[in-house]
């Protein structure tokens, strides 16, 4: 088979489009930098985030829409369309930038104009008089890894219309070296890099500035001695990402601090709510209800797979085992601990170990019920983690319409800022680090049985980053600072 010969012209034409699509890519991003600063308009493009990356990253975003959403846009489409959104008068909201371009692709012949087609798309998203949105006060009681990740989160999503507002942090001490420290570590990570703004400390005032907003650093033994309208904290959500307190009754201790209303533990709690959001938040009583559980990483990894396929298909019975990296609870070098196992090196062991995730997904999705058992292995990993869910089902199925089952979820319905579909034929751990959903299916992996019934799927997740982003959702649920969606 002859070779086609490029000539110079074919490779100065090829970069020249190239180029021109580059130059789109950096207007989209300079609309969607003002859109959420000055109007607090966040725009994603099939769900994936679009704050902080780079032209060429938007410009994989729009190989993505083609290859997994099946939907061909044109990076100079949702530029002009991001132009138009930010001469249009929105109340605050979040806008999928890839699904309006999307339509516009198929509807322009039926409108006059770009202006006339945005208009008539977001009409319920106007702007009404006194509708700017109050951001609500956080606490983060605890400065770990997930506290962390919450805190660059928070900090990242200021601007006007600002729903949270990351005012104090608690950790056990509030010295000048206590606050170095933890300000060094907030800047520096070694999983997910460093963080992309400004840190300074004021000692003085015991507090650290990030990106020009003042975060309090209190050091305190007793949680519910704190008086944190002292430092103007009103009304406040506190995240509670210690792991100290796992009970209803230990974690009221926060609601006996003056200026704290709500809590959210980020793990299993006893006796209050568990929440995966996108599956179970909607039957919270926000209103009467004061404490509230983000459950477990892995719980929120598996859940939105298990309820996709559990609706289509019904679960009979099924078995999870995940690979999770290794925690803080394990120890580095041989030493004594008080679970089997675990006191092993962490960095040089897999490390059998067990998992409440099986009971969890019952407190999620209650059909499950005795339905599912669970284990996990410890893997020297720091980050990273895959569950693999064996589900048998009533239903005789195929490894398309299982895929496909989760394919829909992830594109369509509740579930779609909790599952991402992966289609890459060489995805491994290091690949999902820093991912925004909680699941990342690979479709590629998906095993089904010769008889249809025995189903073998294969979910990663980010068990710091993912799960912190399903944090910060149950968050702005229960302080009822949520915008209009367009998805």
């Amino acid at each position: 088979m002859s070779q086609t010969v490029l000539t110079p012209d074919t490779y100065s034409n090829e970069l020249q489009v190239y180029v021109n699509q580059e130059k789109a890519a950096v207007d989209l991003l300079n609309s969607v930098g003002k859109l959420l600063f000055d109007k607090s308009i966040e725009l994603v493009l099939f769900r994936n985030h679009m704050v902080d990356i780079s032209a060429t990253e938007i410009m994989r975003l729009h190989k993505y829409a083609a290859e997994v959403v099946g939907k061909p846009i044109s990076i100079f489409d949702t530029a002009d369309l991001a132009r138009g959104l930010y001469d249009m008068e929105l109340a605050p909201a979040k806008i999928d930038i890839g699904k309006l371009a999307s339509e516009w692709l198929v509807e322009r012949d039926h409108y006059k104009t770009q202006a006339e087609f945005l208009s008539e798309k977001l009409r319920n998203f106007m702007k009404e008089e006194g509708a700017d949105l109050e951001p609500r006060d956080v606490v983060l009681f605890g400065f770990g890894r997930i506290g962390r990740l919450a805190a660059r989160e928070l900090v990242k999503q200021a601007g006007k219309g600002q729903q949270l507002r990351l005012r104090a942090i608690v950790t056990r001490e509030d010295d000048d070296l206590s606050i170095k420290k933890r300000a060094a570590l907030f800047e520096n990570d070694s999983v997910h890099g460093r963080f992309k703004g400004t840190v300074d400390v004021d000692y003085e005032n015991k507090s650290i500035i990030v990106n020009g907003q003042r975060i309090y650093m209190i050091g305190a033994k007793d949680p519910g001695a704190i008086d944190y309208t002292k430092y103007g904290i009103n009304n406040a959500l506190l995240i509670d990402n210690t792991g100290v307190f796992k009970d209803r009754n230990a974690l009221s201790i926060h609601l006996k601090a003056n200026g704290i209303e709500k809590v959210i533990l980020t793990a299993p709690g006893k006796e209050v709510p568990n929440i995966v959001y996108g599956i179970n938040h909607r039957d919270l009583d926000i209103e009467n209800e004061t404490i509230f559980s983000a459950a477990s990483c892995t719980t929120n990894a598996i859940c939105p797979i298990l309820k996709s396929v559990n609706d289509a298909l019904h679960i009979d019975k099924g078995h999870i085992e995940t690979v999770h990296a290794y925690t803080n609870d394990q120890n580095l070098l041989d030493n004594m601990h008080k679970k089997s196992r675990r006191g092993r090196s962490a960095a040089v062991n897999m490390v059998i170990t067990e998992t409440g995730a099986g009971k969890a997904v019952t407190k999620v999705i209650p059909e499950l019920k005795d339905k599912l058992t669970a284990n996990a292995v410890r893997v020297p990993t720091p980050n990273g983690s895959l569950a693999i869910i064996h589900a048998y089902v009533d239903k005789a199925t195929s490894r398309d319409e299982v895929n496909a089952i989760v394919r829909k979820s992830a594109l369509e319905g509740d579930l779609v800022n909790q599952i991402y579909y992966s289609i890459s034929e060489e995805l491994v751990s290091s690949d999902i680090v820093g991912n925004d959903c909680c699941s990342v299916f690979d479709s590629q992996a998906t095993i089904v049985s010769p008889d249809g019934k025995g189903v073998v799927l294969y979910v990663w997740y980010d068990n710091e980053f993912g799960y912190t982003k399903q944090v910060i959702r149950l968050a702005k649920y229960v302080a009822k600072v949520r915008r209009n969606i367009y998805y």
